[in-house]
């Protein structure tokens, strides 16, 4: 009987060893399933607080660009009441003060003096020439400002 009791007691400490280790087993796992809670928690916050930086990046940089932008178009309302009020008044200027040479040379050989350029004269000059070379002419002389 004295080996049967060893035995018990090898079994038994066994045992108990073994309720040991997986008692340790289950609260390393308890402690892992907290952890893993934690860490869940804190990257649902990391995710919450990164999407309001981003959205405050954002909000910024369009800030910037929309007052960029009503910046300009302010600046582009201003010339164009600037312009318009020089169109009522006359003001307006014109781009270009001289013909081009070829220009010039036509109509030298139709007898026209570019200086002293009168309508009548113009038309008389330019009776030879066809449709579309007269509509030129006179585009011509329209955009230097020789003719109005």
């Amino acid at each position: 009987m004295d080996g049967v009791n060893k035995v018990e007691q090898m079994w038994g400490s066994e045992a108990t060893a073994m309720e040991r280790a997986v008692n340790r087993l289950a609260m390393a796992a308890e402690l892992l399933e907290r952890a893993v809670e934690k860490m869940t928690e804190r990257e649902g916050s990391f995710a919450v607080e990164a999407e309001a930086s981003i959205g405050r990046i954002v909000a910024t940089v369009e800030g910037r660009r929309e007052v960029e932008l009503e910046q300009r178009l302010a600046a582009a309302e201003t010339e164009l009441t600037q312009l318009r009020a020089k169109a009522v008044t006359g003001e307006v200027e014109r781009g270009r003060k001289t013909i081009p040479a070829a220009m010039g040379n036509l109509l030298a050989k139709q007898g026209v003096v570019v200086e002293s350029l009168e309508a009548g004269a113009l038309d008389a000059a330019l009776v030879s020439l066809s449709l579309e070379q007269r509509i030129a002419v006179k585009a011509q002389l329209m955009r230097s400002g020789l003719l109005s």
